[in-house]
């Protein structure tokens, strides 16, 4: 897939990362990110989710390893599991997201935010290991990751810790973030969540960056966001809904699409419904035939420049070594089953390189 160039915006002393990408390991041309998946995750911890079982018998899978014998059982019990809530081993990452690049993958946005664990410098190393851009996020993820303290925490406070982020780096690291998410959002929303939204979309507007938005499992929730933000000063165009394999209704999605928004089915390769809930919160999540069917109807309906898509693995077991569908699933599996249905190049070069250039792109 061919990349096609674009004239880049003009860096200024406000934003001076502007027509650039900014990866861990430094800014870039956005013609070098090639084909790019818009939502992953390399290193993080989902311990925020544990909880103990109330029966004696499930009491035993709570230290029980995740292998890929246990695999067919242990998507119901996630919640439980601990070994299942981390991505811990650089090795590990390093080793499955290879064979993405080896399926002709080039980038990727990391989207692990604060409160799960971002670890700037393990993704510069793996960064380095692979030869991949990785681009790194900011913000903070859902209510269940915030800091003890987050009641108290000003909008201000949480505003400038985003800019840092994106302009100095994490910490004393000096790895920058390049994409303001993922944004965790439950249903309804708390204050502390759409203090986090404002402060988000300020981020957005100071730095050029765009926002990674993981929504709440409700309807409501998407249209919800875009408008809070909106109001906040965000560029509708630069946020990206993600997450939207759980909301299988074409005229939902096509009203979602006229908010300008940019529209991301992200997990790609988890076809089960026996997960459970999410963050308390009921899903139910489409098949990859749905996600297709989705994703063609909106190119028919003029919204191709705005899809991305992703695999978002984020549990143990859904890396290729336990019997998931990892990094290397849309590649290898999803791109031949689009031209099979009739996706033309164009629209493939669409969803998984100039989409994702545009998005990336500071402006």
């Amino acid at each position: 897939m061919a990349t096609r160039g674009r004239t880049a915006s003009k860096p200024s002393a406000r934003r001076p990362m502007a027509g650039k990408v900014q990866t861990v390991l430094g800014p870039i041309e956005p013609e070098q990110l090639g084909i790019t998946l818009a939502h992953e995750h390399l290193l993080l911890d989902l311990s925020c989710f544990f909880k103990v079982p109330e029966a004696a018998s499930e009491r035993e899978w709570m230290e029980a390893p995740v292998s890929i014998e246990r695999r067919g059982t242990i998507l119901a019990r996630w919640a439980y599991n601990r070994d299942s809530l981390g991505l811990l081993d650089e090795r590990v990452a390093v080793e499955e997201v290879l064979q993405y690049k080896y399926a002709g993958g080039q980038s990727l946005v990391e989207a692990t935010s604060i409160g799960i664990a971002r670890d700037p410098l393990g993704l510069a190393r793996i960064s380095r290991a692979t030869g991949l851009n990785i681009v790194m996020g900011a913000s903070h993820y859902v209510p269940l990751a915030h800091p003890p303290d987050m009641d108290k925490r000003s909008e201000d406070s949480i505003f400038e810790r985003i800019v840092r982020d994106v302009t100095v780096g994490v910490g004393d690291t000096g790895v920058r973030s390049g994409i303001i998410g993922e944004v965790g959002n439950l249903w309804p929303t708390t204050e502390n969540e759409r203090k986090v939204l404002r402060a988000s979309a300020r981020a957005q507007k100071e730095t050029g960056a765009s926002i990674l938005i993981h929504p709440g499992a409700h309807p409501d929730s998407p249209l919800f966001i875009i408008d809070e933000l909106v109001k906040a000063g965000a560029d509708p165009q630069r946020v990206v809904l993600g997450h939207l394999d759980i909301f299988n209704d074409k005229a939902w999605a096509k009203r979602l699409a006229k908010t300008g928004c940019v529209m991301e089915w992200d997990n790609f390769g988890i076809e089960d419904t026996n997960t459970g809930p999410i963050a308390h919160q009921q899903i139910e999540l489409m098949s990859d035939v749905q996600r297709m069917d989705m994703i063609q109807y909106l190119i028919g309906q003029g919204y191709g420049q705005k899809i991305v898509v992703s695999q978002d693995v984020c549990f143990k077991f859904s890396l290729g070594r336990y019997g998931g569908k990892p990094y290397n699933h849309i590649m290898e599996n999803i791109v031949p089953r689009m031209r099979k249905r009739g996706f033309t190049e164009k629209h493939i070069n669409d969803i998984l390189v100039e989409n994702p250039k545009r998005i990336l792109t500071f402006v």
